[in-house]
């Protein structure tokens, strides 16, 4: 593999001056421009990044952690966010944390060696007192999907509570009393937000809460066929579910046409998200849209102003999810 030493001695030039050809520098005159570029291709020379970004100061990185590149929600947040990046020349550096505090302070911490100067954390292992001693660390890492307090002007986040309460206020007005939730057994706070948002509508209506009526499991359409599973195997009545996402519902959905159970007619569905499933399930899913584009995409818009110090407009924001009605929900005779 070729060096710059090698490179230089192919252009007859000195390895100092190879290096400003290399970082773009005003002082390299033209003639060395072209022996360098010449060299460089003669040898199949690859410019070191790691090199570069002690001249420049930066590598030029967005670095993203999230729980699951596979998972189709944390696509649509990668693709926002590379938008942002590609829009100010940046590239972006990925990684997983699976929601383990473990591996997301591992992720972290590879991307900040990686000398990313822009973050966009997606964490729910982390306590806030770690995340916060990031952000201390990091001037241009931001939150998203997270409010933390301390920080809040950098976290980018959901009203998971409203979202949950809404989605069950809109099966109450449609006559459901006997209103069932199929929840993540991920102990984050968002399953704990949205659980609590179900029981904050049953109680605004003078419902009464029935802990029989709760089934957890996998945030997945397995976990959630076995949550409506769970919930037929109790022979308890209700004629409505609400569900943490839009994947838990498409298995709630499989298990109910197993046993014959028409949907909306003998239970109406809502779910989550709004994710590219909802709209092609049968009956299409009546939903919470979950604008994690727009939240992305500012998150890394605050975090690029963040890591330039720039005075900027974009601040910490909580956001909230709409209703999306569909076919699930029908009135309850």
């Amino acid at each position: 593999m070729a060096t710059i030493k090698d490179v230089a001695k192919e252009a007859g030039v000195s390895v100092a001056t190879v290096s400003r050809v290399v970082n773009k520098s005003p002082k390299a005159s033209k003639a060395a421009i072209e022996s360098v570029n010449a060299a460089m291709t003669k040898l199949g020379y690859r410019p070191n990044a790691n090199a570069r970004a002690l001249v420049s100061k930066s590598t030029n990185t967005i670095g993203v952690v999230v729980a699951d590149v596979s998972d189709p929600f944390f696509g649509s947040l990668i693709k926002a966010v590379d938008g942002i990046a590609r829009a100010n020349n940046k590239h972006l550096l990925i990684g997983n944390g699976y929601h383990d505090a473990q591996t997301e302070k591992e992720a972290i911490e590879l991307l900040i060696n990686n000398r990313c100067e822009s973050l966009v954390i997606h964490s729910k292992g982390l306590s806030d007192e770690e995340l916060v001693q990031f952000a201390n660390e990091v001037k241009g890492l931001v939150i998203i999907n997270r409010h933390i307090p301390e920080i809040a002007e950098r976290c980018i986040s959901l009203d998971n509570e409203l979202g949950s309460l809404l989605a069950t206020e809109y099966l109450i007005e449609n006559g459901h009393q006997h209103i069932a939730y199929i929840n993540s057994s991920q102990d984050i706070d968002d399953s704990h937000q949205r659980h609590f948002g179900y029981v904050t509508a049953l109680k605004k209506h003078n419902l009464s809460i029935n802990d029989m009526l709760f089934s957890a499991a996998e945030p997945t359409d397995e976990g959630g066929a076995v949550a409506m599973q769970t919930l037929l195997n109790k022979d308890i009545n209700f004629t409505a579910a609400v569900c943490y996402n839009d994947y838990m519902a498409a298995g709630a959905l499989s298990t109910l046409e197993e046993h014959n159970i028409a949907v909306p007619n003998k239970i109406s569905l809502m779910g989550f998200d709004n994710g590219l499933i909802a709209k092609y399930l049968h009956p299409k899913l009546s939903t919470m849209d979950y604008p994690i584009q727009a939240m992305a995409e500012q998150a890394a818009e605050l975090s690029l102003a963040l890591a330039k110090e720039n005075n900027t407009t974009i601040k910490g924001t909580i956001f909230k999810a709409s209703l999306i009605k569909r076919d699930s929900v029908a009135k309850t005779n």
